[in-house]
């Protein structure tokens, strides 16, 4: 039958994730195979814990990470971006579940899926605990598969980082990202399809498919030691949307902030995506992050405090913006320098 389910098939590609997620974590207490983890959260170091929960997918992204094998990569993208938004909050990245959802189940691919999960998580202090693992023959295509994630963090209530205490002649501060992060390939996947050689083009010492394949950038181990000092006011994930569909999430109903597209670093992937599609600045801004993946507010004199501190841990970042009375809107001026 066309859309008949192997359920032997199946446990064997589950049962093989055991020796994968078992015994990595002293945290987690149960085995793969349970109908639920347990996670043994430790709260002694806090007053009043707030847990911080959010789910996430890779996007289209995933298309052609699988095309081009790279499935370890689109599984560090879908854990550092749901990593991002935790830490938003000023919270500690505790447990992670995710969901492969295929037509199909090739044991060998689903190995390497939660294997780069496993190893993702480790990398930032968390631990993937399990989660769910499907074929949904008449739902997603025969080699098709569709990952999500979901995250529990953790954080205490009286260091809650939402913008709430953002006010009138903060700075905002932006950290570089690495790429395109999991945004905008919607559009990429267009380009390549108009123009297939653009996989191939050079940009700096590696090609076009490489540089927009290049993992999402994580930023919990650089920012974490800020956390706690009262020095970040406000973090916003610049995602889908852009700088001014997500530091506007942040912002306090009577503040603006004022950013300068002038001060932006541009990386040369921006410059060729641009080239190649011929879409306005304003489109450009709204569909990527051309080159800042964080966004951070802060006291005026903090920001120098904060740019050593980030340089200290491995990135750049650099004064676009202020903010002032308005109406919780993002207005920017200037123009991007490619």
């Amino acid at each position: 039958m066309k859309y008949r389910v192997d359920i032997d098939s199946a446990n064997k590609a589950k049962n093989s994730l055991s020796g994968i997620i078992d015994g990595k974590d002293n945290r987690l207490i149960n085995k793969v195979g349970a109908f639920s983890s347990l996670f043994q959260l430790d709260i002694s170091k806090y007053k009043q814990p707030v847990l911080v929960l959010k789910t996430e997918e890779p996007g289209s992204k995933q298309v052609l990470a699988f095309k081009h094998d790279k499935i370890e990569s689109v599984c560090y993208d879908m854990i550092n971006h749901l990593i991002n938004d935790c830490i938003c909050m000023g919270a500690e990245p505790v447990a992670v579940q995710d969901l492969i959802i295929c037509g199909t189940m090739d044991p060998a691919k689903i190995r390497r899926i939660v294997s780069a999960c496993v190893e993702a998580c480790q990398e930032q202090g968390c631990v993937l605990t399990g989660g769910e693992t499907t074929q949904q023959p008449d739902v997603v295509p025969e080699g098709t598969y569709v990952l999500g994630s979901s995250i529990v963090g953790i954080v205490e209530k009286d260091n809650i980082i939402d913008g709430s205490a953002i006010a009138g002649g903060d700075v905002v501060i932006g950290i570089a990202s690495n790429g395109l992060h999991t945004n905008g390939y919607t559009l990429v996947r267009d380009l390549i399809t108009k123009n297939p050689k653009l996989e191939n083009m050079k940009i700096g010492s590696s090609s076009f498919i490489n540089t927009v394949l290049i993992p999402h950038k994580c930023y919990y181990r650089p920012l974490k030691s800020l956390f706690n000092t009262g020095k970040i006011k406000g973090l916003a994930h610049i995602t889908g949307g852009g700088i001014k569909e997500n530091l506007n999430r942040i912002l306090p109903a009577d503040k603006n902030a004022n950013i300068d597209l002038n001060a932006y670093k541009i990386p040369e992937i921006f410059m060729c995506i641009k080239s190649e599609s011929g879409i306005v600045d304003e489109a450009m801004l709204r569909t990527f992050n051309m080159g800042i993946g964080m966004a951070l507010v802060c006291d005026k004199n903090d920001v120098d405090y904060i740019i050593n501190n980030l340089a200290e841990n491995g990135e750049d970042s650099y004064r676009i913006g202020e903010i002032s009375a308005g109406e919780q809107n993002v207005v920017c001026t200037g123009g991007l320098n490619y």
